[in-house]
């Protein structure tokens, strides 16, 4: 009888601790998971981040050489309007020299 009683208990103890694992071990994979999740998340937000910055560079560039192409069209026709002037200038001074 003892050895029935033993045998179990043991048994009961066995079965306690095996769902105790496994109770544990389904947490354990849910923490897991729900860590890769919320790492796969971070990542594909930073992944969007760096794409809008790069969006966002890409657009001041465009910008500022649109302004840069500007100024030097603003600069070539000054130069032009003042190369007319001067030659214009010469050529009446030649005019009035005759």
């Amino acid at each position: 009888m003892r050895t029935k009683v033993i045998a179990s208990v043991a048994l009961t103890a066995g079965l306690l601790l095996a769902a105790c694992s496994q109770k544990t071990e389904d947490a354990a994979t849910a923490t897991a998971n729900s860590a890769g999740n919320d790492i796969s998340a971070n990542f594909n937000s930073a992944g969007e981040s760096a794409d809008n910055a790069g969006d966002s560079i890409g657009n001041g560039l465009d910008r500022a050489g649109d302004k840069i192409g500007n100024a030097a069209d603003d600069a070539a026709n000054a130069t032009g309007n003042a190369l007319d002037k001067t030659g214009r200038a010469i050529s009446n001074t030649g005019e009035k020299m005759k």
